[in-house]
Parts: structure tokens; sequence; C-alpha cells
């Protein structure tokens, strides 16, 4: 498997997420039927500067060999904040919010795959010099 793919696009979700929660908590909270005010606004944009770091923390390290003993803290890091992400959307959202729960059960499948096998290197082809 290319690890760099997976995470790369983990942390573009979870720049993604970081942004909209930093910026944009008010908006957030109205749309979800939350209020609006006082600290459930400072807790998201927490939360937002949370998924921007692990995000950055992913986006660096794309290139790093991962899976079975490399890189071990950050697969594990991974995969427990999208398996458990996912253990809890479940059981919070409702059905309309399918996508966002898929979303965090493919990251948690593929994130538990490099955590429990050995990594495959990824071999570059060389181009051929005449």
């Amino acid at each position: 498997m290319n690890t760099r793919w997976v995470l790369a696009g983990s942390a573009l979700v979870m720049g993604a997420i970081g942004m909209a929660a930093s910026f944009l908590p008010h908006e957030i909270l109205q749309y979800l039927g939350a209020p609006a005010v006082g600290i459930y606004a400072l807790l998201l944009q927490l939360m937002g500067s949370l998924y921007l770091g692990f995000g950055i923390l992913n986006w660096m390290s794309r290139r790093v060999l991962i899976g079975g003993i490399y890189a071990r803290p950050l697969a594990m890091g991974n995969f427990l904040h999208f398996f458990v992400g996912a253990m809890a959307l479940i059981k919070a959202l409702p059905v309309e919010y399918l996508p966002l729960i898929s979303i965090y059960a493919i990251f948690a499948a593929l994130f538990g795959v490099i955590c429990f096998r050995h990594p495959v290197a990824v071999k570059e082809v060389e181009p051929v010099v005449k």
C-alpha cells in the first residue's frame, strides 16, 4: 500500500476541518444548532487547532516509511483518532452525516492496515538513460 496517498489525503481532510473550525466556529455552531456564544466557540477553535496540527504532521510525514515498527507513533495516533472518531460519529449522528462517518471509517481501516502490517517500500522507477 502506498502510504503517501493515505497520509496526504488525511492531511487534506484534517486541514480542511481545522481551517473551518478555526475560522468559522460561530457559523458551524449555528449550523449544528448549538449556541454560538461563550465557551462553545472557543472549544471549536481549539479543536480546529488540533486538526491543523495533526494535518500538518501527516503532510510533512507523507514521504516517511510507515508501517509495522516504522513511524509507529504516527500510524497509531492516526488510527486511534479515526477509529475513535468513527465510533463516536456512528453513535451520535443521524444517517444524514453518512459521508463524514464513511470518511472516518475508511481512514480508520487504512491506518489500521498500516499499523498492523509490515511496510512495503514503493520503488520509484529510474529513468532509462541512453
